[in-house]
Parts: C-alpha cells; sequence; structure tokens
C-alpha cells in the first residue's frame, strides 16, 4: 500500500470559513472545493507544510496567521489511485483579512458560513476534517 502525507488547513475569518475551488492545471481534484492543501515533502514537519501552503496558495505570510487547532491524521482511501492511502494533517487557522490573493492552484474563493459547506462538491473527507476542527 502507498501512501501521500498531505496537509489541509482551514481558514477562519469570523465566523466564515474559505473554501478554494482546484483549478484545472493542478494534477488531482480538479474544480473540486478544498481548504488550503498540499503534499508533505521529505521529513517536513506538517504544521511547517501548512503554513507553507498557506503563503503560496493564498498569499497570506506567517504573522498574519494564528493556529486555533490541529487534529491527529486521519487516513482516507484514494478516490483516484488504487492501494494508495492518504494521511492528512488537518489544521483550523485563524485570520484578521477576508483578502486573498490566489495562486495558479485555485480558480476561485468563497468565504462561507460553515454549515453551508454541504452545498458544494468538495475533496474527500473536507466536511469532516471542517466539522472535527470546529
Amino acid at each position: 500500500m502507498r501512501y501521500t502525507n498531505i496537509v489541509t488547513s482551514i481558514i477562519k475569518h469570523q465566523e466564515k470559513i474559505l473554501l478554494l475551488k482546484r483549478s484545472d492545471k493542478v494534477k488531482t481534484m480538479k474544480n473540486i472545493w478544498s481548504g488550503v492543501s498540499g503534499i508533505i515533502e521529505n521529513n517536513e514537519i506538517p504544521l511547517s507544510r501548512a503554513k507553507i501552503e498557506i503563503f503560496e496558495e493564498i498569499g497570506i505570510v506567517e504573522k498574519k496567521i494564528e493556529l486555533l487547532k490541529s487534529n491527529e491524521q486521519i487516513k482516507i482511501d484514494s478516490p483516484q489511485y488504487k492501494n494508495h492511502t492518504w494521511c492528512i494533517f488537518p489544521f483550523l487557522f485563524k485570520v484578521e483579512t477576508p483578502e486573498i490573493k490566489l495562486n495558479w492552484e485555485n480558480s476561485e474563493f468563497v468565504w462561507i458560513d460553515p454549515n453551508d459547506i454541504v452545498g458544494y462538491k468538495t475533496v474527500p473527507a473536507l466536511k469532516e476534517i471542517l466539522f472535527d476542527l470546529l
């Protein structure tokens, strides 16, 4: 069985959370809503990778985010690859401003009430990750 370590960060501003629509330029999960996510490379610390992804994907520097919560990793079977597991490290961060600068990995963003996530087609387990963090 193969596995990939991934960070997924939920970004919170006041009572809203940020969803990103993955662009058609990414390798996997194209045009599906997600949090700020990325593959953990080599022996990186998950929290460090989460902060890097936040800067790369939405343009917010580390001093402008506050870690509210992290949970134990969860494992889910990859819907795309046989005999492959995703080990997801979930984080919840707070930001003071809703201003976002998307890079090429995402094509859209929305700030939503957390309960409205059910109306979005998301990456696997995002709803569960969200509600476990809140």
